[in-house]
């Protein structure tokens, strides 16, 4: 069964000439991913699309799958609160998300 658990706080991430999307489930989260451009496709999307699938599924961390999303928005330079990036903490949910979430 599929939940779709929303985040402690949205991520804004910009969208095309000063339009903000936020984002703020984990639906809305694997939406944006699977509509992102051939050129943003990556193992940072790869990444926090694996996060929010396991979240999705099992019950998997929804924090660390924001997380996943934030790293992946920061990577593209379309996270639209500088305030988020946290690097430590950013590289730390990507490194978890690749190792205890590949398939």
């Amino acid at each position: 069964m599929m939940t779709n658990e929303a985040f402690d706080k949205p991520v804004a991430v910009s969208v095309g000439l000063g339009f903000k999307r936020e984002i703020a489930t984990l639906d809305e989260m694997h939406e944006f991913l699977s509509e992102c451009s051939a050129g943003s496709r990556g193992p940072l999307r790869e990444a926090a699309l694996q996060a929010c699938s396991a979240a999705r599924k099992s019950g998997a961390s929804v924090a660390l799958a924001r997380k996943a999303l934030i790293a992946f928005a920061s990577a593209r330079g379309i996270l639209w609160d500088d305030d988020e990036v946290e690097p430590m903490v950013a590289s730390t949910a990507l490194r978890q998300a690749v190792n205890g979430y590949a398939a």
